[in-house]
């Protein structure tokens, strides 16, 4: 499905936070924003393998700010707020997604999961949201727009996704807490895109996630599985004016099958 490029994010600057390849949600939703005419900025883990990783990505759409930047070092997060300003100034949205688990606590049931695994899980996947707007607001214009991604698993039991689903409700209570907070504070927007299944690098961690995949035509009301592109119309979509007035929301893009109940 080709879309048409409207200029909806021209002059609009933001910074993505969490694309590994090209297979990545994060990357679906910045190419439908660099097509729509956004000035992209990219981070990466410090490991150079990561670093050229993004750029093979980033370069070819003409980003050029690319920094490195590891969520659970509060001054790397400070550090890459700074670059971005000096390279490209203030911005207007800002996308997080970023999420990990040890493969013990996805694999295992979630009542072995460990201290430490639950402790490193929550920090990544959701307390990084929360630094990211803690150091990156005094950078964030007024009536910026903030995104994150989660997963229908935060609030129904899914097979394999064990912990993560557990961080996933805690990240969904931390986009209402945003946004209340920072809708006061300099009227930003703060939403979660909850994707169905799609074949990511996150999502090759997940247990029987083939199953899922097979699953979800069966149930959902369009009987299929989403586009990956399907995500990133949706991503422009809660970071563009279009959803001006949306807030604190978690907007669904899983076919339907998050309303189905048998």
């Amino acid at each position: 499905m080709k879309d048409i490029a409207l200029g909806l994010m021209t002059g609009k600057k933001g910074a993505i936070f969490g694309v590994a390849n090209d297979r990545s949600l994060a990357w679906q939703i910045a190419e439908r924003l660099h097509a729509e005419g956004a000035e992209l900025a990219f981070t990466h883990l410090p490991p150079p393998k990561m670093e050229r990783r993004v750029r093979l990505l980033a370069e070819p759409i003409g980003a050029t700010c690319i920094v490195p930047c590891d969520v659970t070092d509060d001054q790397q997060i400070k550090a890459a707020f700074q670059e971005i300003n000096r390279q490209i100034g203030p911005l207007d949205f800002l996308v997080h997604s970023i999420a990990y688990a040890d493969r013990a606590a996805l694999h295992n049931p979630y009542y072995k999961t460990s201290r430490a695994h639950f402790a490193q899980a929550m920090d990544i996947s959701v307390y990084s949201l929360v630094a990211l707007c803690q150091h990156g607001l005094r950078y964030l214009n007024e009536h910026a727009s903030v995104l994150t991604l989660t997963y229908l698993g935060s609030n129904k039991v899914v097979p394999g996704y064990n912990v993560m689903g557990v961080c996933k409700a805690a990240l969904e209570s931390s986009v209402r807490y945003l946004a209340g907070e920072l809708g006061r504070e300099k009227s930003i927007r703060v939403n979660a895109l909850s994707a169905g299944p799609v074949q990511t690098l996150s999502a090759a961690g997940v247990g029987d996630f083939d199953k899922i995949l097979r699953h979800y035509p069966n149930k959902a009301p369009l009987h299929r599985n989403i586009r990956p592109d399907e995500v990133g119309n949706s991503g422009l979509y809660l970071l563009s004016e279009l959803s001006s007035g949306v807030t604190g929301e978690v907007h669904f893009v899983d076919c339907g099958y998050n309303i189905v109940g048998w």
